[in-house]
């Protein structure tokens, strides 16, 4: 048996359950018209016109197109969010089957996130993703207060530290030697944590 859980996760994401549900009696053409409309709004692209170009054929009721479509977007958005060296091809599919989603359509959806357009989606995403502004630069050195108006300070080493942030934003506090170490063990405990989980069968990433 294997312990590989799907690229969505542990629980389908509900909009995916329902497009599922509606793909089984879904024409070839209809299918393709409406991925096209989500990969183009992945791209960041307008897709006003072609949604509401299938919307005027009346093959599907304004709620199954909603659903499809919403579940498309989740299901892609998803799987584009995960490095190619973490899901390959045949497992994406599998998941795919596993979903129970028509087999006709797995190639169109696997075509999508493996195929040459995959760089063009990812900045995208990025592009509209909120992202943190970046560590640019850190510096820091011990100091020693000599004079202060706290005894239990006074000879008492510290840290300093001075983070500029990629934004222009520059932030300097002080740490304790003590605080310090304290960080500096909880970090460590952490890593070897993710390195006992990295470990796990269930955990690793399969070729």
């Amino acid at each position: 048996m294997s312990h590989r859980s799907c690229f969505l996760g542990a629980r389908m994401p509900l909009e995916v359950d329902l497009m599922v549900k509606q793909l089984k009696d879904l024409d070839k053409e209809i299918f393709r018209k409406i991925l096209k409309a989500v990969v183009n709004s992945l791209e960041g692209k307008d897709s006003t016109e072609s949604v509401r170009s299938i919307a005027e054929t009346k093959s599907l009721s304004e709620e199954q197109l909603s659903c499809i479509l919403a579940g498309m977007y989740t299901l892609l958005s998803e799987a584009l969010r995960l490095p190619q060296s973490s899901l390959k091809q045949e497992v994406f599919k599998d998941d795919l089957r596993d979903l129970r989603i028509p087999e006709e359509y797995i190639s169109d959806f696997a075509s999508v996130v493996f195929g040459s357009r995959r760089s063009v989606l990812e900045a995208a995403a990025l592009q509209k993703g909120n992202r943190l502004p970046s560590l640019q630069d850190f510096r820091w050195r011990v100091d020693v207060a000599i004079s202060s108006s706290s005894l239990t300070r006074a000879l008492q080493p510290s840290i300093l530290m001075q983070l500029k942030l990629s934004d222009g934003e520059a932030h300097r506090f002080e740490v304790p030697v003590a605080k310090f170490q304290e960080l500096r063990y909880n970090v460590a405990l952490i890593l070897k944590e993710m390195n006992d989980l990295e470990k796990r069968s269930i955990l690793k990433i399969q070729d």
